[in-house]
């Protein structure tokens, strides 16, 4: 599955906004013609691109996302830690501009955008520890069957911590002897497929110690994000390190004979991160 990401950074001391540039997938896809007249048999094709935000930038203060004058968020910014879909059909050459109150904190622009269904993920978070400065992370999620994870480390810091993911009903079991809990680590800026069910994810310490834990409920069809957050200011508040993962469905959804959790966490897809510094 191929897969772009670019990461944009932007620097508090800049007097204007950075803009990110992502090119979400390369298409040679042309403008519909004009000519074509009402009842014709030829139609344009037309996608639907879902556009899923995530505020990872450690601060008290939430974030609104606008596009141009347009305020996505509206009368409810995001706060730290969440996440949210919009259906706010986006095109190339649009600018999604990020502010905390009234000040800008970064802007991302879109170059293309794929000829397929997609859920478009955008994950604003810190540059690093000690200033101001913001970071993308972007992909995009093909239209599959099977359930996807992509899983980002957007956690500024010294620590080190290590992502897994477990067969929940194997937890929930009493008897380990008889079948011990089966889990297996994730990689950091990759994305994989896992089988529907219920499943924990676990952030684990470079000693070994459990520092968040959360739950994931992997559906048909849908496209999940799993963020480790925080960050180690040197100066100001602290922010610690945690996961996030959305959406978060009911697990009631599952079908009991379609769920066959960890019978394979399914081959690792590895996303690209690439980094533009700009001021």
């Amino acid at each position: 599955m191929a897969v772009r990401g670019l990461k944009a950074v932007a620097l508090a001391a800049c007097a204007l906004a950075v803009a990110g540039k992502v090119q979400l997938r390369h298409s040679s896809h042309k403008a519909a013609d004009s000519s074509l007249h009402v009842g014709s048999f030829v139609t344009p094709l037309e996608f639907k691109h879902q556009l899923r935000v995530c505020n990872a930038f450690a601060n008290s203060a939430a974030m609104d996302v606008f596009r141009a004058a347009e305020s996505l968020t509206a009368e409810t910014p995001m706060p730290y830690k969440s996440c949210r879909d919009f259906d706010a059909p986006l095109k190339s050459g649009d600018k999604l501009e990020f502010r905390l109150g009234d000040a800008s904190s970064g802007t991302f622009s879109v170059a293309d955008l794929p000829n397929n269904d997609a859920v478009l993920l955008l994950v604003i978070h810190r540059h690093d520890s000690v200033s101001g400065a913001v970071s993308f992370e972007s992909h995009v999620f093909a239209a599959l069957e099977s359930a996807q994870v992509a899983v980002i480390d957007t956690y500024r810091g010294k620590d080190r911590a290590v992502a897994k993911i477990m067969d929940k009903s194997a937890l929930a079991r009493k008897d380990q002897k008889a079948a011990p809990v089966r889990s297996e680590q994730l990689r950091y800026d990759s994305v994989v497929a896992v089988n529907p069910g219920e499943y924990e994810v676990q952030l684990d310490a470079a000693d070994g110690k459990q520092e968040s834990r959360a739950s994931l409920v992997a559906l048909k069809h849908e496209s999940y994000v799993v963020l480790r957050v925080g960050v180690e200011g040197e100066h100001g508040e602290q922010f610690p390190s945690e996961l996030v993962v959305y959406p978060n469905p009911d697990p009631v959804a599952l079908h009991s004979a379609a769920a066959q959790p960890f019978a394979s966490l399914a081959s690792v897809s590895l996303a690209t991160f690439a980094a533009l510094w700009a001021c």
